[in-house]
């Protein structure tokens, strides 16, 4: 029926508008981090200043995206796949705006780092490396999200084994440290947050990567291990 299929051609617009507001959210959501990041290794506190105060605009998107998800369910009452979807949505925005808050955590660290007046700073290195696998990891999960791509997500799973590798790294890096001279506990500290807020972005991000197989398989791939992901993600 001519009604019918206009109906339907709205409600797969009404779809493809909250997919394509997802993936706004999600560039603004790596412009975050990436300014963070650069904020944190250049000791830029005014660059930093600006994460923490544009943290607000991650949150703004997931309340609007959240409410045009409900408005759709409600008024159309989807079902399978197009139910699926939505569920991926709210829970993807959920993850992004998450990644947000830790984007704005290392701002705050970087704030509170350098301007203070210390003279005992240790150095790790490894905060920049494993930064950006965090963000590649951002980048497949956002990629596979768009494309609806299984082995975009299988790969953001396997980094995530090299996140946590990384994040054992500095942190024994950073006990050393503090172990060797107790003058650099409170910057390590701090560091640490950083590499701790690092980690838990790229857990959010496999996170995400998880609900793409949940929307293209209908399968709960949550707490299975990377090697029984792929299988369940590629069979």
């Amino acid at each position: 029926m001519p009604g019918s299929e206009h109906t339907s051609k709205r409600f797969d617009a009404e779809l493809e508008a909250v997919r394509a507001r997802v993936l706004q959210m999600g560039g603004l959501v790596e412009e975050q981090i990436t300014r963070a990041l650069e904020a944190f290794a250049g000791g830029n506190t005014g660059l930093a200043a600006r994460v923490v105060e544009d943290d607000y605009r991650v949150n703004a998107l997931e309340v609007a995206i959240d409410e045009e998800c409900s408005t759709i369910i409600a008024r159309r009452q989807p079902a399978a796949s197009d139910l699926r979807m939505l569920m991926m949505v709210v829970k993807t925005i959920t993850d992004l705006e998450r990644i947000g808050d830790e984007a704005a955590k290392i701002a705050r660290m970087t704030q509170l780092i350098y301007e203070s007046d210390r003279r005992h700073i240790p150095r790790t290195i490894e905060v920049r490396h494993v930064a950006d696998i965090a963000l590649s990891m951002l980048r497949s999960a956002l990629d596979g999200f768009a494309r609806l791509d299984l082995a975009e997500a299988a790969s953001v799973v396997r980094q995530d084994q090299r996140v946590d590798e990384e994040f054992r790294s500095i942190l024994r890096q950073l006990i050393t440290f503090m172990m060797e001279d107790p003058r650099t506990i409170t910057h390590a500290l701090e560091i640490l947050f950083v590499a701790k807020a690092i980690e838990r972005i790229g857990d959010h991000a496999k996170n995400m990567s998880e609900y793409v197989v949940y929307m293209v398989k209908g399968k709960d791939v949550r707490h299975i291990g990377a090697d029984a992901f792929e299988r369940e993600a590629m069979e």
